[in-house]
């Protein structure tokens, strides 16, 4: 499952890239939930500025080492910096957008 999902647009202004790790293990329902609702975050706050890198810990278990992975599902925000962890299936939207600091996108 390891996939790139990445929106681009161009624009007159620079763009700012988020560069996002989604840590799973196999494509449970809590793995694909996480994902679909990390993907419509994206779509609705960071539209054309963000990328996706999905890694499956199933099949490379030591990438988690890296981003010191304790739980799964985990999102890493690479950047922009500082880097910023969210554990658990991103549903809470609320959540999610003031852990990854994307009300200052808005």
């Amino acid at each position: 499952m390891n996939f790139i999902d990445s929106q681009s647009k161009s624009s007159e202004t620079e763009i700012e890239n988020w560069e996002l790790r989604l840590y799973v293990a196999g494509q449970t329902p809590k793995s694909l939930k996480a994902f679909a609702n990390l993907k419509k975050i994206c779509e609705e706050n960071l539209e054309g500025k963000y990328q996706i890198e999905v890694i499956d810990l199933l099949e490379n278990p030591q990438l988690a080492k890296g981003d010191q992975i304790l739980a799964i599902p985990t999102l890493v925000r690479k950047l922009p910096e500082p880097v910023k962890q969210i554990i658990g299936d991103l549903s809470n939207t609320e959540k999610v957008l003031v852990g990854l600091d994307l009300r200052h996108v808005m």
